[in-house]
């Protein structure tokens, strides 16, 4: 028999056997994978563990804001003539940075006057004439104040946009359970209210405050 006759057939074992071990380790990574899968029903209550809830997290996150809020607040006659005398400086001592301008907190008591779309212009005493001061009292609350208030809630916390949009408008929900569901809010006019709240600075001469919380007298 020639040598070229006698390797024929271990060549083509050679040539079998690749496919079959490529095969068998095809085979070995499906039974590990397998083994680690750890199958979850839909529904269940594991399935849905790292799911965001907005009402969960505006529920857990608004008593928080408010307490700080209500230890930071300045009264509206202090904050006005140091927005008055050097906005920026202002902004940076009672302030927390928030894109185009800072959240401010504050508090003041005065007789509400008109209103619109739940939006009631407030007339406090001590503050100049030129600044309007507005609060907002739903049904819907406009604005992303609450949630920047502390400084310490911010995109990297959240997978994307929306969940970031969806935080601020669950604790603006959480607000209104918590400090304007017993209120009769179409029926301020006229009457005389303690506010404490934040508003971002835009416009000095123009606030529109986000009560964290509201007390008719």
């Amino acid at each position: 028999m020639s040598s070229q006759a006698a390797t024929r057939p271990a060549g083509r074992l050679r040539r079998r056997r690749g496919p079959l071990i490529a095969a068998g380790v095809a085979i070995l990574v499906m039974v590990v994978m397998a083994l680690d899968t750890t199958v979850v029903p839909i529904g269940s209550e594991s399935s849905q563990s790292d799911k965001f809830s907005p009402e969960q997290y505006g529920a857990e996150q608004f008593p928080r804001i408010r307490d700080s809020v209500e230890q930071r607040a300045v009264p509206a006659e202090t904050l006005a003539e140091a927005l008055a005398e050097d906005r920026s400086a202002a902004g940076e001592q009672y302030g927390v940075p928030a894109g185009i301008g800072p959240i401010l907190p504050v508090r003041f008591t005065g007789v509400v006057g008109e209103g619109k779309s739940g939006i009631y212009t407030v007339d406090v005493e001590g503050v100049a004439d030129e600044l309007t001061i507005r609060v907002q009292t739903g049904p819907a609350i406009n604005g992303t104040a609450l949630r920047d208030a502390t400084g310490d809630i911010d995109f990297g916390q959240f997978t994307n946009q929306i969940e970031y949009q969806n935080a601020g408008a669950a604790i603006n929900d959480a607000m209104k359970a918590q400090v304007l569901a017993d209120v009769e809010t179409g029926s301020l006019n006229g009457k005389t209210i303690s506010v404490v709240g934040v508003f971002q600075l835009i416009n000095p001469k123009n606030w529109l405050v986000t009560p964290v919380r509201l007390e008719v007298q």
